[in-house]
């Protein structure tokens, strides 16, 4: 969760979070690319302010369960805690927007892109329509050359953002089993999706099941589980379906037979973008 700070406040927003999933990957951050949704026109205003370290990623993770992965590639610390209406009680994790700032003297007025990695449960993150609680180095991304630390001075901003498709090239959905999955309960992170980025339904397919697909359940962020099915049968395949256009992917067999909590799994699939 975030911690919103300015040269001279801070409120403390954050409940500390028990489950702590490490990616596996490094990846070249020049990898990660994005395409519009919106036209240029598309801007809406939302306020922006930064938490964690000057130069860093925020949080460890965060309320998504990305785990130290927010500062390698591809996120490489592009990534920002979301307001309500942004985190969406956490279906909203793994969005991706342009931001841009042009009504401070230290503002580029260029768009940076950023991912929804953290929620921003209070203080102005409510009061507004739109928060962004930046990390240090995406609030500084949006500065002019040589202006990052003036920028981050500043505390809170308001700025436009527009809504973007993820586009992660060479990327496949990639699957980080909970360390707490057992062959009656199943929970998985599910990351790198490309298009909408967020989730609005997964579902499960066990091997010996080449017809029903079970409903998993979002346990929390961008983890979900599926809980109360008996004894589940590996390989599973897993279907996943994006909250806002509703398109949806098949991972074949993509959890092999004899898998591994605390494992992670790399389909072959993505979403076209």
């Amino acid at each position: 969760m975030a911690l919103l700070q300015s040269p001279s406040f801070c409120f403390p927003l954050a409940l500390l979070l028990s489950l702590l999933v490490t990616s596996s990957h490094c990846f070249n951050p020049k990898s990660l690319n994005f395409s519009k949704v919106q036209s240029d026109g598309d801007w809406s205003p939302a306020g922006a302010t930064w938490y964690g370290s000057a130069n860093g990623a925020g949080s460890d993770g965060g309320a998504c369960g990305f785990g130290n992965g927010v500062d390698q590639a591809p996120f490489s610390s592009m990534v920002s805690a979301g307001g309500p209406s942004l985190f969406k009680s956490g279906k909203g994790c793994g969005a991706c927007y342009q931001v841009k700032c042009t009504e401070n003297a230290a503002c580029s007025g260029d768009p940076v892109t950023v991912v929804i990695t953290d929620e921003c449960p209070g203080g102005p993150c409510v009061a507004e329509s739109a928060h962004f609680d930046l990390s240090g180095t995406a609030f500084g991304a949006m500065a002019s050359s040589g202006k990052a630390d003036e920028l981050r001075n500043a505390g809170v901003l308001q700025i436009q953002y527009q809504r973007v498709e993820c586009n992660y090239p060479g990327m496949k959905v990639t699957f980080h089993i909970d360390s707490g999955s057992n062959p009656n309960y199943f929970a998985t992170l599910i990351e790198y999706e490309d298009g909408d980025g967020e989730l609005g339904a997964v579902n499960l397919k066990q091997a010996l099941d080449s017809d029903s697909w079970l409903p998993m359940q979002q346990s929390w962020g961008a983890v979900w589980k599926l809980d109360g099915a008996g004894q589940l049968r590996a390989p599973f395949s897993i279907k996943l379906t994006s909250l806002d256009s509703g398109k949806t992917l098949v991972a074949n067999n993509v959890i092999p037979a004899g898998w591994q909590p605390g494992q992670t799994y790399r389909s072959v699939v993505n979403y076209a973008v």
